[in-house]
């Protein structure tokens, strides 16, 4: 049996000689009132939800034996690499209808070859992709199309738990579907999602194929983008994620005017508030973040920020976690004036923080040592809670059969020195292997540790 299960349920028919069969239905009224319903609101908003289908070409992954040039040679192995194709569905919604912009997730267009969008009136569109966001998992198409409607956006900071929504996407492919539920929480973070999360959660059913489509109030406007839902046994249990509208507004605006997003780097680590905490660094509130750690080199450095400082807003935003920190600051761009609300000693402060480029996320191997061919390298992510402790660089990719592969590295390997020299940043392992004739790394794998020697 396929993912998609039908249940066919029984119909029994009994046939009453000399009855008159009346058919079943709801009264137009009660007590003088109309039936509350949605179908109004749905007729205006429904066209501007489109399905959105995605062709793409993958590699498939050859035996390590088959990636050996003498091997393949030996036995006459052709050297075209082998390919399938792979199919998507998702949803978006046109909030543009003049320029035919539609908002979706980047996964539902991830590594797509060809996009195609239908609309509720069954036309098919063949889309351009404008620009995408991996780490906020909004992505921006474009089709060229006449009578287009869009939805009007609403101010997502303004909804409050209990708020009536309606999910509307295309699950499993059955085309377009409607469910109705309500806000169940709001500044959603720290599922690991994704990279920026201050998601909406909602009850309104959403299931795979729901990604992309919209999340709207009961005046029809877009709150929020469907993106994720919590499902421990595989299935809707009531617990779906949307990206707040304003958060995917203000991404949706740098992929069209730039095709990207460029995030500018403040330079600290902020740490929640818990009441214990707030006491000892005598505040009255948890309502705030207090900086950890301050790069030094970086912006925050410049503009004199210090650990022990509390930040309580940014560019008069109020400020209750670290998550609300690197959630608005990661929706500004490179040269960006931040306004920091900051208390120190009991004294509030506004100080002013130019952001800066950050530094390079991942080093390919081959750039800095041939015998590290193959490998791919990246910065530990602090948030994650196994990586708190740990400084270090971690293997992220290792290509079978590459020089790296061979050295004995390993994907999720965690590089805690290099030469004897701490690996605690890419910087500092480049430093540590560039030029070396013979490399030393003392590196976590797993539960456990070891030294390779790469000569």
């Amino acid at each position: 049996m396929n993912s998609k299960t039908v249940v066919l349920l029984g119909v029994f028919l009994v046939i009453v000689p000399l009855a008159t069969q009346v058919p079943a239905a709801l009264p137009a009224s009660v007590d003088g009132q109309p039936l509350p319903t949605l179908a109004p609101m749905l007729q205006r908003t429904t066209p501007a939800v489109v399905n959105i289908s995605t062709v793409s070409q993958e590699e498939t992954r050859l035996n390590p034996l088959l990636q050996d040039p003498f091997f393949r040679r030996f036995f006459d192995i052709p050297e075209q690499p082998r390919r399938r194709q792979t199919q998507s569905l998702g949803s978006g919604v046109i909030v543009d209808a003049g320029s035919g912009y539609i908002l979706t997730n980047h996964h539902v267009i991830e590594r797509a070859d060809e996009i195609t969008v239908t609309l509720r009136d069954g036309r098919h569109f063949s889309a351009r992709l404008i620009g995408d966001d991996p780490e906020s998992d909004i992505a921006v198409v474009q089709i060229q199309a006449e009578r287009l409607d869009a939805l009007p956006l609403a101010d997502s900071d303004q909804l409050q738990v209990g708020d009536f929504v309606v999910a509307i996407g295309n699950p499993f492919g059955l085309g377009q579907t409607v469910t109705s539920g309500i806000i169940s929480a709001l500044g959603r973070s720290g599922l690991g999602i994704e990279g920026y999360e201050d998601f909406i959660q909602t009850d309104a059913s959403i299931n795979p194929g729901n990604s992309g489509g919209a999340l709207v109030n009961l005046r029809g406007e877009l709150v929020g983008i469907n993106t994720a839902i919590l499902a421990p046994g595989g299935g809707n249990v009531g617990i779906g994620f949307a990206i707040p509208i304003n958060m995917a507004k203000q991404i949706m605006q740098q992929l069209v005017d730039y095709g990207a997003v460029s995030r500018g780097r403040l330079g600290i680590t902020a740490q929640d508030l818990t009441p214990e905490l707030a006491a000892a660094l005598d505040i009255d509130t948890t309502q705030a973040t207090v900086i950890a750690h301050v790069e030094p080199g970086s912006p925050a450095e410049r503009a004199d920020l210090a650990v022990g400082d509390i930040i309580v807003s940014i560019n008069n935003k109020p400020v209750s976690s670290s998550a609300d920190v690197r959630n608005q600051v990661g929706l500004l761009r490179v040269g960006s004036t931040v306004d920091l609300g900051v208390l120190r000693n009991g004294r509030h402060r506004t100080v002013k923080v130019v952001l800066e480029a950050p530094e390079a996320a991942r080093l390919e191997g081959k750039r800095v040592h041939p015998r590290l061919a193959g490998a791919t390298f990246s910065e530990l992510q602090g948030d994650m809670p196994e990586h708190r402790r740990t400084r270090g660089v971690r293997v992220s990719e290792v290509e079978p059969g590459s020089a790296a592969w061979r050295a004995g590295l390993r994907e999720g390997d965690i590089i805690l020195s290099a030469n004897r020299q701490p690996a605690d940043s890419l910087r500092a392992f480049r430093q540590a292997v560039e030029d070396k004739r013979q490399l030393l790394l003392n590196l976590q794998r797993g539960s456990g540790a070891m030294f390779v020697l790469i000569q």
